[in-house]
């Protein structure tokens, strides 16, 4: 079974721009959409109507929730110790796979990449169960791959004053650490399951995604076979 995985920040729960966030999940035609900021309920069941995606999930003030055109068997929230957002645990029917929906911290310096690195850490811990069946991470990392380049002058300047209070860079451990378990990046499979993420870009194209989101939405196609 060929999956169409959509991993969308919706920013403030999406309010007043549902028809421009839906336009944008049309586009993609995804069969499931793992949300992060989806915080208003209302909003994720107006989506999961007006994109066809009929079952789905979302709690108040909680950031992941979920929309489908496949029906799930399971899905579960998750709380890690010291994590700021739970985490969202997703079984579709038919599948034993998993997708597991996070939503990392934001703040942009050392001392937010240390608090990311314990989330992850104690997220990889509460999954360690399922190490050995397909599953994927997604969602909003909110960090920094080893070697990418920080263009700290496109930065808001709050975020710039943060980061050089805090060294004038941002620690890249969050990444690294998924990649040292054996995880490859940045939609997150197993990498003895590589063979199973066929596609993965930015729709940074679609129409209204720049106006719909401050954040463009990550398709992924995956072999959940």
């Amino acid at each position: 079974m060929i999956v169409k995985l959509l991993s969308y920040n919706i920013r403030f729960g999406g309010r007043r721009r549902e028809s421009e966030l839906a336009e944008v999940i049309r586009a993609a035609a995804p069969d499931i959409v793992v949300f992060q900021e989806a915080t208003d309920p209302n909003v994720i069941k107006h989506l999961a109507t007006a994109t066809g995606l009929p079952f789905w999930a979302a709690r108040r003030e909680h950031s992941i929730g979920y929309i489908s055109r496949l029906e799930t068997s399971h899905y579960e929230w998750h709380y890690p110790a010291g994590a700021k957002h739970s985490f969202l645990e997703i079984v579709i029917s038919g599948s034993e796979a998993r997708i597991f929906g996070l939503h990392l911290s934001s703040m942009f310096s050392k001392w937010g990449e240390r608090r990311r690195v314990k989330e992850i850490r104690a997220l990889l811990k509460s999954i360690e169960r399922h190490q050995h069946g397909f599953h994927v991470l997604v969602g909003d990392f909110n960090t920094l791959a080893v070697g990418e380049i920080l263009d700290v002058q496109r930065m808001p300047a709050w975020i710039r004053g943060l980061v050089w209070l805090s060294g004038r860079d941002i620690q890249r451990e969050t990444i690294q650490i998924l990649r040292d378990a054996a995880y490859l990046d940045y939609v997150f499979v197993p990498e003895v399951f590589a063979d199973r993420l066929l596609e993965c870009e930015v729709l940074a194209r679609l129409p209204v995604a720049a106006s719909a989101s401050d954040h463009f939405p990550l398709l992924a196609k995956l072999d959940f076979r």
